[in-house]
């Protein structure tokens, strides 16, 4: 049986970085981690083959030697999977389709003859039987929530690892927290499910054995600290091997801001080589976070929170969201203000988007709100619901912010703000694509682009302030190129 397993192409929004990844020779910031996985569980005898569309595209010839094309997509991925599905049935493929949209969101797809729904530990094994058996049925769901002792390692073998700008790992499914616009809880349940310690470290021996060195793990947890006894024990390990093998590795994650609770547990991350974390901060009004259920938030001094994970060698990066039914007016300027005084370097704001599987999704819909399911982009000017606040005044807002924090002057502000207070502890070696960005970098913003005096300027100050902090100034600074461009996309918006 030939497998052909394709991964959609994300359009140029916040998470593609595709204007960085040009710096480092890179095609893709990430790789199809679900397909990786799924293609672990399938028969050992079968061929598989993976395409990802965001690093090269599909060709005649592959889905010609096809026997089943499998898809998986986020909602954002949505249109490049239909042209997948087109495609792959008009050469006369069966196409099985799984992965959070076609879950959630099935009724925007045509042409898929098998959805896979649910958790594949789950479903994938009945479809798998009816196969053999030669009795397919066009659906397999479980809302069953499994245990992820079993949980295969990915299948590394499919991809070539240089064509990514980091690696993707799962410690844990689920969040404790009960935000009323994320379908996290919805899919993956409210008791943080992990894998075992012994499973995890199996995981970076993988891609270590496999040749993956010297790189970024993301771990795309929903919430990495939701089980914090486990985490703790993970971590007391994985520090363990990072020193038996020279710190191969830096890491990155998703946490919620009770992690700046907890100095034990940023410590062990700090020397475990957390470089980076994304904090869902979502609102600077207390009346806004406690309308969503993001009562964690509304009790925290959030400027505290920002510095003392900052403190502890981790950039921070910022989720954020203008919409909601209690922002005020104010809530445009006391966003900017946050950001540019904390240093949130990477912001990301955006429109509200109201999605299937959410409280908030189903309150709007009792109360006639609902206009058109969401787009799945995070950063875009198009509302999928009826606004309390005026919806012209609310769009021109969040272009506002966005165009103000993005600005030249106000991210390399921002950018100096976050080094004053950022202590680098990570550990890493320099790469040669490094150093072919610093050049491209050099030249491109250093010389050609009228951003150079800013960039000379936060390159001396940092260099002779805190010199370990100038790769890290570099990586912004190219990072801002792609911020730059997804904002000029979305004040273009109608």
């Amino acid at each position: 049986m030939n497998i052909l397993m394709v991964y959609p192409e994300y359009p140029d929004a916040f998470w593609a970085f595709k204007t960085a990844l040009k710096f480092i020779g890179r095609k893709a910031s990430m790789p199809p981690l679900g397909l990786l996985t799924v293609a672990s569980m399938l028969p050992k005898e079968w061929d598989k083959r993976i395409v990802d569309l965001n690093v090269r595209p599909l060709t005649d010839e592959q889905i010609a030697w096809a026997d089943m094309v499998f898809v998986s997509a986020m909602l954002v991925q949505s249109k490049s999977a239909q042209e997948v599905i087109n495609r792959s049935k008009a050469a006369g493929k069966k196409v099985v389709a799984g992965g959070p949209v076609f879950t959630n969101m099935a009724h925007l797809f045509t042409g898929v003859d098998h959805y896979i729904k649910g958790e594949a530990e789950v479903t994938l094994k009945p479809f798998l039987a009816d196969l053999a058996a030669g009795t397919l049925k066009p659906e397999y769901s479980s809302t069953v929530k499994p245990q992820l002792n079993d949980t295969p390692i990915p299948m590394w073998k499919l991809i070539n690892f240089k064509d990514y700008a980091f690696m993707l790992l799962q410690y844990s499914r689920g969040c404790p927290w009960d935000c009323d616009f994320c379908d996290i809880t919805g899919m993956f349940g409210r008791v943080p499910r992990v894998k075992p310690v012994e499973r995890m470290i199996a995981e970076f021996d993988s891609l270590y054995i496999n040749g993956y060195r010297h790189g970024t793990i993301f771990l795309v947890d929903d919430n990495f600290i939701g089980n914090r006894l486990h985490v703790k024990q993970f971590l007391k390990k994985f520090v363990i091997w990072q020193h038996q093998h020279n710190y191969p590795f830096q890491l990155t994650t998703e946490a919620s801001v009770d992690l700046a609770d907890h100095e034990d547990l940023m410590l062990l991350m700090q020397q475990a080589n957390f470089s980076k974390v994304f904090l869902g901060i979502e609102s600077v009004n207390i009346e806004s976070l406690l309308g969503c259920h993001k009562d964690q938030n509304a009790k925290r001094d959030l400027v505290a929170v920002v510095k003392k994970v900052q403190g502890y060698g981790m950039q921070v990066y910022g989720g954020f969201i203008v919409g909601l039914d209690k922002d005020p007016p104010s809530v445009f300027d006391k966003m900017i203000n946050y950001i540019q005084n904390t240093g949130v370097v990477n912001a990301m704001v955006g429109l509200l988007q109201a999605v299937p599987g959410t409280d908030l999704w189903n309150r709007l819909e009792r109360e006639g709100r609902l206009l058109e399911d969401s787009s799945g982009n995070n950063t875009s000017a198009r509302l999928n619901f009826i606004p309390q606040m005026d919806r012209e005044q609310l769009i021109a807002g969040y272009k506002r912010i966005l165009s103000t924090i993005y600005s030249s002057r106000n991210y390399y502000q921002r950018i100096w703000t976050f080094i004053k207070h950022y202590h680098p502890t990570s550990k890493s070696r320099i790469k040669l694509r490094e150093l072919v960005a610093v050049i491209k970098s050099s030249w491109h913003i250093g010389i050609v682009s009228n951003k150079r005096w800013l960039y000379w300027g936060l390159l001396v100050r940092t260099f002779f302030t805190k010199i370990k902090a100038v790769p890290v100034a570099i990586e912004l600074a190219i990072m801002g190129l792609h911020f730059e461009k997804v904002v000029s996309d979305v004040c273009k918006e109608e």
